[in-house]
């Protein structure tokens, strides 16, 4: 899978750059200066075989039967060089598979940044924002970031379970108690997404709490 992944990011930019989509930071995603090791290519419903294969045509108009998405370059010094900022994951719960170079940080309840080092064959679920608020705060969505060294390239797949459109993310009742009181207003996860990329929700520590925080 990893030497499609490197055939996929080796295709020439202006290749890359024809998946677009209209939602911020979906299709192609790269030549960032604040992550200059950073690309990701992201495919919309993805467990729906047509809109693979679409995108599969756009790349490949010659056709890439093999093709079944991120990569960060090495930055060429042994000196750690930030790949992805930190960040909370806005969907509901992610899950990555990586090739053997490491990078992955994940900060813990406490404010540690600890390395996340996966056996081959495992894979990486993490909680996004939805399900956080959806619990009313009973488990954790962590800060995570990239960190990279030396000269090899990180590649990762990941899938991201995000509700569907119009769908109100609010705790149920069972979640909400006298030790567990009320953390965050019902609210529509596409106009969160949509205030989170904006300049207020880039710059709140965090989006989640700024948006629909009680």
């Amino acid at each position: 899978m990893f030497r499609s992944l490197e055939e996929l990011f080796n295709l020439p930019l202006q290749t890359k750059l024809r998946n677009v989509c209209e939602k911020p930071f979906h299709g192609y995603v790269g030549q960032y200066l604040q992550v200059p090791l950073y690309e990701s290519m992201g495919i919309d419903d993805a467990n729906v075989i047509e809109k693979v294969e679409e995108l599969t045509k756009i790349l490949w108009p010659e056709g890439n039967a093999s093709f079944r998405v991120m990569k960060y370059n090495g930055p060429q010094t042994t000196e750690a060089k930030l790949g992805l900022n930190a960040r909370t994951d806005k969907n509901i719960v992610t899950i990555l598979y990586q090739n053997e170079v490491d990078g992955l940080e994940v900060k813990t309840k406490t404010g540690e940044w600890i390395n996340v080092k996966p056996s081959p064959d495992s894979f990486i679920a993490m909680m996004g924002d939805s399900l956080y608020a959806w619990l009313n705060g009973r488990l954790y969505s962590p800060y995570h970031r990239v960190m990279m060294a030396g000269d090899k390239a990180r590649y990762s797949t990941g899938l991201f379970s995000i509700p569907k459109a119009g769908y109100v993310i609010k705790a149920p009742e069972e979640m909400v108690d006298e030790e567990h009181p009320l953390l965050f207003k019902p609210f529509d996860h596409i106009e969160f997404m949509g205030f989170y990329y904006r300049e207020a929700g880039q710059r709140a520590e965090s989006a989640l709490k700024t948006y629909c925080g009680v």
